[in-house]
C-alpha cells in the first residue's frame, strides 16, 4: 500500500516519452491515430450497420442504405474522435500542468476526449453505448476493488445480482406501460400473456351469483385439501385471471420447450460458424466442440427459466385466486436459480444496468429521481474514463477484449507506451502491461507505427 500514498505524487515524464516516442511533436502523434484509427472504426460499424440491415428481414430500400450509410459516418468519426482526442487531451494536460498525476495519466483525459466524442454520435445510439461501457466497466471497478483487497467474490454472485435485476424488469413488464427493446427479449420467455397491465376483477353485480373460479377464497395451505385442490387445478385447468390459452402445466411445459430447443440451436449454430474453417479442413472435433455438455446449458438455462416462471406465477394465481402483477417477483427470483447453468458476467451486468435504467426512467417520470441535464453523456465519458485508465494503468483489471479493443482503435500504439515511469503508484503498472501483452499475444510487426509521422 505504500505506492498508494504517491497517488498525488507528481511525475516528471514527458507525453513524447510515455505516449509517442517517435516523433517530438503532440500534433503528429494524434493526426497519426487519427488517420490510423479510422480504417478500423470504419470496419467495425459497417458490419454493425450491415447486421442491423440483415435483422430486419426484408430487402433493405434506398432510403434505408442512405441512413445505414450517414449511420457509418456518424459513427465512425465518434469512435475515432474518442480515440484521438485522448492523445490530444493527454498531451494539452501534460504540457499545461508540466507534470502527470495518477488522475491525468489517463482518466482526466480520457474523460474530456469520451464527452468531445459522444456528442458527435446520434442521440438515439447514446443511451446503448453508454449501458455497454458501463457494463464493462463496473467489471472492471470490481476488478481494481478486488485486487486491492477491498472487496471479495461470492460464489455466484452474477446470480444474485440476475436474479435480482430480473425480477425487477419482469415486475415492470407485468405493470406495463414501459416500451424498452428488452421486454421483446423477455417475452420470449414469459410470453406475450404475462405483459401488463394486470386486469383488474370486475366488481360482483348485486344478486348476480359469482362464477365459481371466482368465489373460491385463497389457499392458506393449512390443510391437506389445500394442496389437493390447487394440484388439481393446475393439471385440469387455468386460473380465470390467467391469459393462457392452454391449461397452467400445458403452458408452462410448452413454455419450457421453445426456449430449451431455441437455446441449444443457438448454441450449435455459434460454435459451427466459429469453427467454418476447420469443418472445411475436415479437421473438426465433433465431440469435443459440438457434441458435449456444454453446448446444452444455454438451453437448459432459456427452458428452465421460462418454465418455473410461468408454473410459479400460475400456482400463485391458484393460491391467491387472483392476479397480481407482484407475483412477478417472487416468480423471477425462483425461476432466476436456474442462470446457475449459464453464468455469464456480461448477461448479469446488462440486465442489471437495464433495470437501473429503467427504474430511473420511472422515478424520473414520477418525479422521484430528478432530472440531471446531460446525465447520460457525463455517465458515458465516466464509464468510458474508467476503460482507459484501466488499459493503460491497470491492465489486469480490464476484460481482455476490450484491452485488444483499445489496442485496435490507438492504432496498435497502446502496447507501445512506455509505462515504467508509472510503477511508482505501486500497481506494477509495466509488468501488467507485459504480461497483459504477452497474453494476448500482441506482436508489434513494425518498429514504427503506422503514420508514425517519425521526427
Amino acid at each position: 500500500m505504500t505506492g498508494q500514498s504517491k497517488l498525488i505524487s507528481p511525475l516528471s515524464i514527458t507525453c513524447q516519452e510515455f505516449q509517442h516516442p517517435w516523433t517530438d511533436h503532440c500534433a503528429n502523434a494524434t493526426a497519426g491515430i487519427l488517420l490510423s484509427a479510422t480504417p478500423y472504426c470504419l470496419r467495425v460499424y459497417t458490419l454493425v450497420y450491415a447486421l442491423s440491415l440483415l435483422m430486419r428481414h426484408r430487402v433493405p430500400t434506398r432510403e434505408d442504405l442512405k441512413r445505414a450509410v450517414l449511420g457509418i459516418i456518424q459513427s465512425t468519426a465518434f469512435l475515432v474522435t474518442n480515440a484521438y482526442t485522448f492523445i490530444l487531451y493527454n498531451c494539452l494536460l501534460r504540457n499545461t500542468l508540466g507534470r502527470y498525476h495518477f488522475s491525468t495519466v489517463a482518466f482526466v483525459p480520457c474523460f474530456l476526449a469520451s464527452y468531445t466524442a459522444i456528442l458527435v454520435e446520434r442521440p438515439a445510439r447514446r443511451p446503448l453505448l453508454t449501458l455497454y461501457v458501463a457494463n464493462v466497466a463496473t467489471e472492471t471497478l470490481w476488478n481494481m476493488a478486488e485486487s486491492r483487497g477491498w472487496v471479495r467474490s461470492v460464489p455466484h454472485g452474477q446470480t444474485m445480482i440476475f436474479g435480482l435485476s430480473i425480477a425487477a424488469l419482469l415486475y415492470i413488464y407485468r405493470l406495463g406501460g414501459s416500451k424498452d427493446s428488452i421486454f421483446n427479449i423477455l417475452r420470449i420467455f414469459v410470453g406475450r400473456e404475462e405483459a401488463g397491465p394486470v386486469a383488474e376483477a370486475a366488481p360482483a353485480v348485486p344478486g348476480e351469483q359469482p362464477a365459481p373460479s371466482q368465489s373460491r377464497p385463497a389457499v392458506s395451505f393449512s390443510t391437506v385439501s389445500d394442496w389437493v385442490r390447487v394440484y388439481s387445478n393446475l393439471i385440469r385447468a387455468k386460473h380465470a385471471s390467467c391469459r393462457h390459452q392452454q391449461s397452467c402445466v400445458g403452458n408452462a411445459v410448452l413454455g419450457g420447450i421453445k426456449p430449451l430447443v431455441g437455446g441449444v440451436a443457438l448454441q450449435v449454430a455459434l460454435k459451427l460458424v466459429m469453427n467454418v474453417k476447420r469443418i472445411v479442413a475436415g479437421k473438426m472435433q465433433w465431440n469435443k466442440q459440438v457434441f458435449n455438455r456444454d453446448t446444452l446449458k444455454l438451453g437448459i438455462f432459456m427452458g428452465s427459466f421460462s418454465f418455473l416462471y410461468k408454473s410459479i406465477s400460475c400456482l400463485l394465481r391458484h393460491s391467491f385466486n387472483r392476479d397480481d402483477a407482484r407475483f412477478a417477483i417472487p416468480a423471477g427470483l425462483i425461476a432466476s436459480l436456474t442462470y446457475t447453468q449459464y453464468p455469464d458476467n456480461t448477461v448479469a451486468l446488462y440486465v442489471m444496468w437495464k433495470a437501473i435504467q429503467i427504474l430511473c426512467d420511472k422515478g424520473q417520470e414520477s418525479g422521484i429521481v430528478p432530472r440531471i441535464p446531460n446525465f447520460m453523456l457525463f455517465l458515458y465519458s465516466f464509464f468510458t474514463a474508467v476503460l482507459f485508465h484501466a488499459g493503460i494503468l491497470e491492465p489486469k483489471s480490464l476484460r481482455p477484449s476490450y484491452f485488444k479493443f483499445l489496442q485496435a482503435i490507438s492504432g496498435e500504439r497502446l502496447s507501445r507506451f512506455n509505462l515504467s515511469a508509472f510503477n511508482v503508484f505501486g500497481l506494477e503498472t509495466q509488468k501488467q502491461a507485459m504480461d497483459t501483452i504477452k497474453s494476448l499475444k500482441i506482436v508489434e510487426k513494425s518498429a514504427l507505427p503506422a503514420f508514425s509521422f517519425a521526427s
